[in-house]
Parts: structure tokens; sequence; C-alpha cells
């Protein structure tokens, strides 16, 4: 399955969906932004090293925290001037990539706005190939597959 996307600049752009599920996005990307991710494990680590057991926040409430800015003050929170520096990036995976005009697609988006029979298929990274890139997707419901009956109830 071949669809095309033509952006507001009018560049088309091809998505191939492969046999192994991952879709082929193939066009111009010589004027492209891509980010990413950001790692927290290091920073979330040294954070419940310092904190006590009931104080602490959730990695997903850490996430928010480590990047909070003091408008009033016009500084980072003493959590983030503490934590903030141990955040990198994962610069061997690639997050998101938006080609100028578009489309603009990043990791946890359902293909399926581009066809339907991609519907379902959740972006999980992306890999530059010579033509573009692999989008590295999952099924929506692949987590259910691999599951155990324990005392006869799923």
């Amino acid at each position: 399955m071949k669809v095309e996307y033509t952006n507001r600049y009018n560049d088309t752009f091809t998505f191939t969906l492969q046999e192994d599920g991952n879709i082929l996005w193939e066009g111009e990307f010589q004027y492209c932004r891509f980010a990413w991710p950001n790692v927290y494990k290091d920073a979330y680590e040294k954070y419940c090293a310092d904190t006590d057991t009931d104080e602490r926040m959730t990695m997903g409430e850490f996430k928010k925290a480590v990047h909070e800015y003091d408008d009033e003050k016009f500084e980072y929170t003493p959590l983030a001037k503490q934590y903030g520096p141990l955040v990198y990036s994962d610069t061997k995976s690639i997050c998101m990539v938006d080609p100028s005009g578009g489309p603009y697609i990043s990791s946890g988006m359902d293909m399926g706005m581009f066809e339907d029979e991609f519907k379902g298929r959740i972006v999980r990274s992306f890999v530059p190939v010579e033509t573009g890139y692999l989008i590295q997707t999952y099924g929506k419901f692949d987590h259910l597959e691999d599951r155990d009956i324990i005392g006869g109830i799923i």
C-alpha cells in the first residue's frame, strides 16, 4: 500500500506500508526539523536518591517539574536548576520529523491520519534512509498479545 501526501508547498511525499508493519516515508527533506527524545533516567535516579520516599514525585510528574520556569523570578525553579542539567537527548534516536510545509510526525502519533489502512500503526521512531525515513511503528494493541492466563482470569 502506497499513499501520496501533498503539503502546503506542493511537495509530494509517499508513505509505503512495509511487510513488517513499518512505513517508508519518501520525499524531499532538504528543509526539515527533527528532534531527539529526552532521557530522564539519570536525573530521576539522582532525584530519588536525594528525596524521601514519601515526598517523591512520579516519573511523569518529575518530567514536567524538571523543566519548570518561574515567570516572576525569571529563572528556573530550584528543582529544575538541580536536576535539569542531568537530562540529555538520545541523539541515536529520532522522535520527530517536520519537513517545511509538513507533515509534522512524531512518536506516539497514529499514522491513520494519512490512510485508513495505517490506522493503529503508532510511530515509535524514525530511521534515516537514502530516500527519506523509515517510520518504525507498533500496533496500537500489540501490548495485549503477550499475556498469561492466571487462574482462568485474563
